[in-house]
Protein backbone atom coordinates (compact mmCIF):
# COMPACT_ATOMS: atom_id res chain seq x y z
CA UNK A 1 0.00 0.00 0.00
CA UNK A 2 2.72 2.43 0.96
CA UNK A 3 4.55 1.98 -2.23
CA UNK A 4 1.17 2.22 -4.27
CA UNK A 5 0.20 5.19 -3.02
CA UNK A 6 3.61 6.93 -2.94
CA UNK A 7 3.43 7.10 0.55
CA UNK A 8 6.21 7.08 3.38
CA UNK A 9 6.08 4.71 6.51
CA UNK A 10 6.28 7.59 8.73
CA UNK A 11 3.05 8.94 6.78
CA UNK A 12 1.47 6.14 7.21
CA UNK A 13 1.63 5.83 10.70
CA UNK A 14 0.76 9.49 11.43
CA UNK A 15 -2.12 9.38 9.10
CA UNK A 16 -4.70 7.64 10.69
CA UNK A 17 -5.41 4.91 7.26
CA UNK A 18 -8.29 2.50 8.03
CA UNK A 19 -9.08 -0.49 5.81
CA UNK A 20 -12.92 -1.05 5.48
CA UNK A 21 -14.72 -4.46 3.76
CA UNK A 22 -18.54 -4.51 3.60
CA UNK A 23 -20.64 -6.41 5.47
CA UNK A 24 -19.35 -7.36 8.92
CA UNK A 25 -16.57 -9.49 8.24
CA UNK A 26 -12.85 -7.41 7.92
CA UNK A 27 -10.61 -9.63 5.82
CA UNK A 28 -8.33 -7.29 5.45
CA UNK A 29 -6.10 -5.23 7.48
CA UNK A 30 -2.61 -3.08 6.68
CA UNK A 31 0.44 -3.77 9.04
CA UNK A 32 1.23 0.09 9.97
CA UNK A 33 4.92 -0.60 10.14
CA UNK A 34 5.81 -1.61 7.45
CA UNK A 35 2.73 -0.66 4.66
CA UNK A 36 1.35 -4.22 3.92
CA UNK A 37 -1.87 -4.97 3.53
CA UNK A 38 -2.46 -8.75 4.57
CA UNK A 39 -5.51 -10.90 5.10
CA UNK A 40 -7.14 -10.78 8.80
CA UNK A 41 -9.43 -13.49 8.18
CA UNK A 42 -9.57 -17.26 6.09
CA UNK A 43 -11.23 -16.48 2.86
CA UNK A 44 -13.45 -19.26 2.21
CA UNK A 45 -13.96 -18.75 -1.62
CA UNK A 46 -16.59 -21.46 -1.67
CA UNK A 47 -18.41 -19.54 0.98
CA UNK A 48 -18.17 -16.14 -0.66
CA UNK A 49 -19.02 -16.59 -4.19
CA UNK A 50 -20.73 -19.88 -4.38
CA UNK A 51 -22.38 -19.39 -7.61
CA UNK A 52 -20.12 -17.22 -8.97
CA UNK A 53 -16.85 -17.96 -11.49
CA UNK A 54 -15.48 -14.91 -10.72
CA UNK A 55 -14.98 -14.04 -7.48
CA UNK A 56 -13.73 -10.67 -6.28
CA UNK A 57 -13.46 -9.17 -2.46
CA UNK A 58 -13.44 -5.64 -2.18
CA UNK A 59 -12.13 -2.99 0.46
CA UNK A 60 -11.60 0.77 0.78
CA UNK A 61 -8.68 2.23 1.73
CA UNK A 62 -9.49 5.47 4.04
CA UNK A 63 -6.24 7.73 4.72
CA UNK A 64 -7.27 10.62 6.76
CA UNK A 65 -5.30 13.97 6.49
CA UNK A 66 -3.38 14.91 3.01
CA UNK A 67 -2.20 12.85 0.41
Amino acid sequence: VAKDLALQLPTIRDSGIRVVSKGRTQYFSLLIKMGHLVTAERIDREQLCRLVEKCVLRCELIVEGEM
